[in-house]
Order: structure tokens, then C-alpha cells, then sequence
């Protein structure tokens, strides 16, 4: 490793409580006291850690206007009253310290974003968040700071362009014999429901109040979701009392809370289903291998299409970002360190330079 990537090295790193640092401003995904700037990649939980700390103490809290919608949904209508919460367009700049920020299109949930920081020296530093590929464009940058979801080699879903085929024809198979549940998290449950209205589900769909207001949410920002039913409305409480075919659409929590009532299906949804795009688990209960993250070959992908001079992993929240590194380095020859690490830098460093 050169003098130069040496210096990259620390003008992005990834602290012991999974704050993504960019400069000398920005902290993404967590809170980190010395940062004046807060970014929000998206509105999943394990990328707001400290968020109400960054509210109280940070100059300003940047995300897309959707992600502000969405977490004013998930976790209170109050976060919209902080006077240093902006919702950023994509691509729109903002500048701060001599830096400038830019949020840019990342293929996950809704309003979720990639964020890019170019410095004083123009050195480009580049944070992906959650995101999946092909569909996310690719930056260029001299730091690329990348999730690590799927990072280990056998990580590879090889059946990703017939899942969404399966998925509709095993919810029409359901309901052939009454209703069907399907169960996921908030952002990933409407993609379900547009895969499904695109697919052409004729039967109604029923939400919950919190995957109801993420809907609209998602609706008001382009996605098309179909006809659907609040389940407190007069029409939905019909249908569940007479059993009659419908399709409801409950977060994964709630796949054991739910009370005893006629189901024909219960299918769950989840990245993590990487052997086949639809497992039968027991008679009426199913796994369907649909992911809003990148595996390992679209982690691959991204990083050579980027070419960055240095790439950080994150080791932090659930992946492999220690062996993704390793087969960064190894396939492709670009310096690669997983952060944070299990062992002091220079040790970890000095595998690779």
C-alpha cells in the first residue's frame, strides 16, 4: 500500500459503536459525538443507533424526504419538529465545513441513499449503505465504505431472476384455498405488495396500522401498491370473519403473536433463504428467498465497477465484512480492511501491505 492509500485510510473509518465516519463532518448510521453532521441512510433500525442523540446534539441531521417520512411513521411524528432535520432530494449538495455532501440512490427500501463526501483536497469518500446490485448506480470514489450483509463467497443467490415468478404463483396457489399471510420488514413488505400487484393478485390486501402508514408513505413517493385495506376498516374485518381469500402483510414480529385464525398460508420472506427461491418448511408454511441486499458476487460487482484505491467493510452490524475484505484484496487487488477490527490496525494492517 502506498503513501497515498496509507492517508485515504483516514479520512474514512467505521468506530466500535458503527458510526461510518466521512471527513471531518459527517458520521452515517450512528451517533458519534465529535461529528456535526448526522446521515441516515434509511429508516431500518440498525441504521439509527443514537438517532435521538443526534437530534439533541448534532448541527444537522441529514436523510432523503422519504426516509424522514418513514421513520416519522416508525418512530414518532415528534422527529419532524426538530428544527435540524433536512430531507435531502438525491444529488442535491450540501455544503458544510469546506465538504460537500451528496445523497445518491441506493436500490433497497424506499428513500434509502448512498452518501458521498468530497473533502477540501477533492478526495472522494463514498459510504454505500444497505443496498442491492444490479439497480444501485455505481460512484466513483477513492474510499469506498461498503455493507457486508452477504459478504462470504457462498453467499450467492443463483435463482434472483425468478424469485419474484414464484413468489406471485405460490400466493395465487394460497389463495385458491382461502388467505394468505405474508410477514417481513417495513420497506421490503410493500415491494412484496407492488411484486404482487404487478403480478396481477386479484384478492384484496390487508395491513396493520404501522405496515398500512408505511404504505402510504411508499405510495406518495412513486411506488404503485394496488387496492388495499386497513384492518380495523369494515370491509377488512368482513373478510377475516368469513375467511374469505385476502392476502395480509404483517411485520416478521408478529409471525408467533398473531391470534388463532384460518390461514391457507404463511409465507416469510427473507434474504437469508439462499438454497432455492421457495422452501416448503412444514404443510402451509413457506420461506421465499427475496433480499433487498446485494450477495456476495453483487458486492464483488459494485467494487470493481468503482475502482476505489481503498475499501472498508463494515464489520459492525450482521455480515462478513473481515472475509469480504479478504476476498476484496485477494480477487481483485485493491487494498481492503474490515472495520472496526477484532485486533489493533497495525496489526490488521500489516497482513495486507
Amino acid at each position: 500500500m502506498g503513501r497515498e492509500e496509507r492517508e485515504l485510510l483516514w479520512k474514512a473509518r467505521i468506530t466500535s459503536g458503527g458510526a461510518i465516519l466521512l471527513g471531518k463532518n459527517v458520521a452515517c448510521d450512528a451517533h458519534e459525538a465529535t461529528r456535526p453532521i448526522r446521515v441516515v441512510t434509511h429508516a431500518h433500525r440498525d441504521h439509527i443507533y443514537g438517532l435521538s442523540q443526534s437530534l439533541r446534539e448534532c448541527s444537522w441531521v441529514l436523510m432523503t424526504e422519504a426516509t424522514r417520512d418513514l421513520l416519522a411513521v416508525l418512530r414518532g411524528k415528534d422527529l419532524l419538529k426538530h428544527a435540524n432535520v433536512l430531507g435531502l432530494s438525491y444529488g442535491r449538495e450540501f455544503r458544510f465545513g469546506g465538504e460537500t455532501i451528496r445523497l445518491l440512490r441506493a436500490k433497497h427500501i424506499i428513500g434509502a441513499a448512498q452518501v458521498l463526501v468530497e473533502d477540501e483536497e477533492g478526495d472522494r469518500l463514498l459510504y454505500t449503505g444497505d443496498f442491492k446490485f444490479p439497480g444501485t448506480p455505481v460512484q466513483e470514489a477513492d474510499v469506498l465504505v461498503m455493507e457486508a450483509t452477504y459478504g462470504r463467497p457462498s453467499q450467492v443467490r443463483d435463482f434472483e431472476f425468478e424469485v419474484e415468478e414464484r413468489l406471485v404463483e405460490l400466493v395465487e396457489k394460497g389463495l385458491r384455498e382461502g388467505p394468505v399471510y405474508i410477514f417481513s420488514y417495513h420497506g421490503k413488505l410493500q415491494e412484496i405488495m407492488q411484486i404482487l400487484f404487478d403480478g396481477g393478485i386479484w384478492a384484496p390486501f390487508v395491513l396493520p396500522r404501522k405496515v398500512y402508514e408505511v404504505a402510504r408513505v411508499c405510495e406518495r413517493y412513486g411506488m404503485i401498491l394496488g387496492d388495499y385495506l386497513p384492518i380495523w376498516s369494515k370491509e377488512a374485518r368482513e373478510l377475516v370473519e368469513r375467511g374469505e381469500p385476502y392476502v395480509a402483510f404483517y411485520h416478521t414480529s408478529s409471525y408467533r403473536r398473531l391470534p388463532g385464525r384460518r390461514v391457507a398460508m404463511r409465507i416469510t420472506v427473507s434474504g437469508w433463504e439462499l438454497s432455492k427461491p421457495v422452501r416448503e418448511v412444514r404443510k402451509g408454511e413457506y420461506v421465499v428467498g427475496l433480499s433487498d441486499h446485494a450477495d456476495f458476487e453483487g458486492l464483488m460487482a459494485y467494487v470493481e465497477e468503482c475502482r476505489p484505491k481503498l475499501v472498508i467493510t463494515d464489520n459492525y452490524r450482521m455480515g462478513s465484512g473481515a472475509i469480504l475484505a479478504e476476498e476484496i484484496r485477494r480477487r481483485l487487488g485493491i487494498p481492503a480492511i474490515a472495520m472496526p477490527s477484532k485486533m489493533p490496525i497495525r496489526r490488521d494492517l500489516a497482513e495486507w501491505l
